[in-house]
C-alpha cells in the first residue's frame, strides 16, 4: 500500500482550511485516511500569519515508513526544516519577452 501525505481541503467556499493526512494513494482527496499529521490555514489572520500546525514525530515517522509527500506538503515541509527543500523551478528564458527571445 503506497501512502502519501496530502492535504484534505475543508472549510466554504472561498476559505478553505486544510488538513494534512496520511491516506492511501487510491483514496479520494477528501475520503478515507490514516491519521491526521497537521493543519493548514491558508488564510492570513488580522496579523497577517497563516497557521500551519504540525505533528513533527508523526510526520518524520511517515516519511521513515515510506510514505511520498505530495507538492504542496513537499513545500510546506521544506519550510519547517523537515525535508530538504525542493528545488525552485526556474527557467530564465520565460522572463524574457518572446520577441527579445535567442530561436535555439
Amino acid at each position: 500500500m503506497v501512502v502519501r501525505l496530502r492535504l484534505q481541503r475543508f472549510g466554504r467556499k472561498h476559505l478553505p482550511f486544510y488538513r494534512m493526512v496520511a491516506a492511501d494513494h487510491r483514496a479520494p482527496r477528501d475520503g478515507k485516511f490514516l491519521e491526521v499529521v497537521g493543519t493548514y490555514n491558508p488564510i492570513a489572520s488580522k496579523d497577517g500569519i497563516k497557521e500551519i500546525r504540525l505533528k513533527t514525530d508523526r510526520l518524520k515517522y511517515w516519511l521513515a515508513v515510506g510514505a511520498q509527500p505530495s507538492d504542496r506538503v513537499a513545500w510546506i515541509l521544506g519550510k519547517f526544516g523537515i525535508l530538504p527543500p525542493p528545488p525552485q523551478r526556474y527557467s530564465p528564458q520565460r522572463m524574457i519577452p518572446k520577441k527579445d527571445r535567442e530561436k535555439t
